[in-house]
């Protein structure tokens, strides 16, 4: 079966009950000045005729590691404007930063909103001048800590990566970084290159913070299988003698579940977009961004935590920052001292070997340099 990234997602996020305050907010006349405005699909749908009068066309570079793994986005938004014609092409989010460096020095930018794991990379591009400033539909309603202040880029919501463990285990699944290094799970675990992925090396480097060096030698003992791609690091948990990892973000195949580490660190981090100034199609552009942060969006496509402060975490879980354990800023941290990160991965990598398989998003080499499909077609 086919992994989606909003069936990952929705395996990794659950809620908290938003605050109401409807009676403060009806005597507030800041709030009812602001209900004469447009309603968002009003908005919505003028900036969809705006991007059908442009040509209708749209590409967008999402940060990932399988092709298809961004469909679900693609298909809810053709649903909601279906005279649009979209292609988002999947990538590592490392190589659609380079590939959109090139576009911008090569003068020819064929694409036109990029959501990345590359959260370092958005200020830098700010400041390059490379962006298209511009505030979505739902704007004042992103949490002001994952979004620039002068509206070059936003974060959209939120991805995670935790523990993945075979539905078969029951109850002696692990859940703390430490019960990986049980002797019952040598030869069992299977996990994403660190040395390959900036968000599960980071994943790593906490642990080693916390644990020390001995921790990753002790679970190298356990003799675990290193794979490219979180999405078939996940998939094949529940498959053959694999029976969890961590640093992932779960699989829709039901042979695997996704917990939190109650104590252990984890990882989640706000999936970052932008419109960039060279777009081809700024209408439609503009009209995705809105859509993905409106919260009709927010609630029912994402399948995850989201970016807006008046959507509730899913069902189940709390909020994306009232976890003791896991900081969703931290991997933009980390990213940003790409010196520090560099040392460190090249310290996994002492350990871990290099990195040994085809890349998993882009499994026949085809996207290049102007990848507009995810067929690798060129503009």
């Amino acid at each position: 079966m086919r992994q989606t990234r909003k069936a990952w997602a929705g395996a990794i996020a659950l809620g908290i009950v938003a605050a109401a305050g409807a009676t403060v907010a009806a005597a507030d006349p800041s709030t009812q000045s602001q209900s004469k405005a447009p309603s968002e699909d009003a908005q919505l749908q003028k900036l969809y005729r705006a991007a059908v009068a442009e040509g209708g066309r749209l590409v967008v570079y999402a940060g990932g590691d399988k092709p298809g793994q961004a469909d679900y986005l693609k298909d809810a938004f053709v649903k909601k404007f279906p005279k649009m014609k979209v292609d988002i092409v999947v990538d590592f989010s490392k190589n659609h930063d380079a590939r959109i460096d090139n576009q911008v020095a090569e003068h020819h930018v064929v694409a036109d909103v990029v959501h990345l794991q590359t959260v370092d990379d958005f200020p830098r591009w700010k400041k390059e001048g490379i962006l298209q400033q511009y505030k979505p539909v739902g704007w004042n309603k992103v949490d002001s800590r994952i979004k620039d202040k002068d509206g070059y880029y936003t974060g959209l919501f939120y991805f995670a990566f935790a523990n993945v463990t075979a539905t078969k285990l029951g109850d002696s699944a692990p859940v703390e970084a430490k019960d990986f290094l049980k002797p019952e799970f040598k030869n069992k675990l299977v996990f994403t290159y660190p040395n390959d992925d900036d968000a599960v090396l980071y994943y790593f480097k906490q642990l080693t913070d916390k644990y020390g060096v001995g921790y990753l030698q002790k679970l190298l003992a356990q003799n675990p299988k290193f794979v490219r791609g979180t999405q078939d690091s996940s998939d094949l948990v529940g498959t053959g003698d694999y029976v969890a990892n961590f640093g992932s973000g779960g699989s829709s195949n039901g042979l695997s579940q996704v917990t939190l580490p109650k104590t252990s660190p984890w990882v989640a981090w706000p999936q970052t977009g932008a419109i960039l100034k060279n777009a081809p199609h700024k209408a439609a552009a503009e009209l995705y961004l809105s859509w993905i942060l409106s919260k009709q969006t927010q609630q029912h496509d994402i399948g995850t935590w989201s970016a807006r402060t008046d959507v509730p975490a899913p069902a189940g879980r709390k909020g994306i920052f009232d976890y003791k354990n896991m900081n969703p800023l931290g991997l933009g941290e980390f990213m940003s001292d790409r010196t520090a990160l560099d040392r460190y991965k090249a310290l996994i990598n002492l350990y871990v070997g290099d990195v040994q398989g085809v890349n998993p998003s882009d499994p026949k080499g085809v996207l290049g340099l102007y990848p507009t499909s995810q067929d690798g077609a060129q503009n």
